[in-house]
């Protein structure tokens, strides 16, 4: 079981083992103080020192989760201000080499994701170069015996700060730390990573890949879906510098084992970090001064366009309650909703966006009643190229007797085909 304990002044540089979170609504100003806490700019300077750099030469890559053109309010992608705060640091202690780099879920152009999610102002203000990983060459990079193709800027990095969303995921379960180091891959790679599976080439992609330092986006993460819809607000950050450590966590707060993750159990056994929590330290950080419910909750509404987006699980008996002392309760439902809407799906090597647009399509179809009605089993992936059958997504499908086409097809469009499909019964 992971403790909580507080950070002690005068600490330098956080350990392996060690979280560290903090809590509030001013994420620009709780980022700058949790990595001051965390002591990134010393680890920063080792790195610098040990490759006889300078500031001005040390190449510093921030890498925010922008899978799709969705506002972070929705639950799917990495906070602007978040990676504000991580820039502003950086230049505040003269390291001015940094370069922000992504690339979205196939489907989407992670320049869309980039403008609509509202990083082109970070940009702009700054100075910071965007770096496209979707118009990004490949090169072969052996990962742990397994060779995978890794964008070819990547290798120009000197220190890598990993900025993931804490969500739920429809294929693996949860996403973190070790699945978003998937956006530093090509399209064509991503595809591959369907074909073999996932969790494998995941866990392998971690050992080419070195992640430095690990920020986690914990304010309104959707805990069922990685592209948002259903947010959960936290107004947490965390901090950490073992990816196996931090997800292995955020499978404790979900519910799940870590054998339920496979890429976890598999990162692990390669090296890339530990899951070990009993031995392991959360380290809460105090922030601001002390705020009533009711003024959180009105700060929330502000922050999110005016909407409260804050879920409480009713019914339930069995809830995770993340307390922040003077902050409100979280209630983290067991269930998650995806899995009733996984068994009306025949998945086979089916690509994120794909999958990822299919399943708010049946819980559109599920609250209006229209799902019960469904007379077979959806079929995605590729693994259905070629192949006949009655119902398909995608045009992986294109020979099946009904089939909703695209590459991916939208969640609307999914969702109009599927109705019309299920009315006529």
């Amino acid at each position: 079981m992971v403790t909580d304990c507080l950070l002690k002044k005068g600490t330098t540089i956080m350990q392996k083992n060690q979280i560290l979170k903090i809590y509030g609504t001013d994420y620009f100003q709780m980022i700058k103080e949790i990595l001051e806490e965390s002591g990134l700019a010393e680890m920063i300077e080792h790195r610098k020192t040990e490759l006889g750099k300078s500031n001005q030469e040390l190449q510093i890559g921030i890498k925010p989760n922008l899978v799709s053109p969705s506002e972070a309010s929705w639950g799917g992608t990495t906070h602007p201000e978040v990676v504000e705060g991580i820039i502003v640091y950086f230049q505040e202690h003269e390291f001015t080499r940094i370069a922000m780099l992504e690339g979205s879920w196939v489907g989407d152009k992670t320049r869309e994701a980039f403008e609509t999610c509202g990083f082109d102002r970070l940009e702009e203000e700054y100075q910071v170069p965007f770096w496209d990983m979707q118009k990004d060459k490949g090169i072969s990079v052996d990962c742990g015996g397994m060779e995978l193709n890794v964008c070819e800027r990547v290798k120009e990095l000197d220190f890598l700060i990993n900025v993931p969303v804490l969500k739920g995921h429809c294929q693996t379960k949860i996403t973190c730390a070790l699945k978003n180091m998937k956006g530093l891959i090509p399209n064509k790679e991503k595809r591959h990573f369907h074909k073999l599976g996932l969790h494998k080439p995941i866990a392998h992609l971690n050992v080419g890949i070195h992640q430095d330092f690990i920020v986690v986006d914990n304010i309104c993460g959707d805990l069922d879906f990685e592209d948002g819809g259903n947010p959960v607000v936290m107004n947490r950050i965390w901090t950490a510098t073992d990816p196996v450590l931090c997800d292995a966590f955020v499978c404790q707060m979900l519910y799940y084992r870590k054998e339920d993750v496979l890429y976890l159990v598999m990162a692990e056994e390669l090296g890339v970090g530990s899951a070990d929590l009993e031995h392991a330290n959360l380290i809460q950080l105090r922030y601001g001064k002390e705020i009533k419910d009711e003024e959180i909750k009105e700060e929330t509404k502000e922050a999110t366009g005016g909407k409260d987006i804050n879920r409480k699980a009713s019914g339930e008996k069995d809830i995770h309650k993340t307390t922040c002392k003077g902050w409100e309760d979280v209630d983290i439902p067991r269930e998650r909703k995806i899995v009733e809407l996984q068994d009306a799906v025949e998945e086979v090597e089916s690509c994120s966006a794909c999958y990822g647009y299919l399943i708010p399509a049946l819980d559109m179809l599920r609250q209006e009643g229209l799902l019960g009605k469904l007379d077979c089993k959806i079929a995605v992936g590729q693994g259905y190229r070629g192949k006949s059958g009655k119902l398909g997504v995608g045009n992986c499908t294109c020979k099946f007797e009904h089939c909703v086409k695209g590459c991916p097809p939208t969640e609307m469009e999914i969702y109009e085909y599927l109705k019309k499909y299920l009315e006529k019964f």
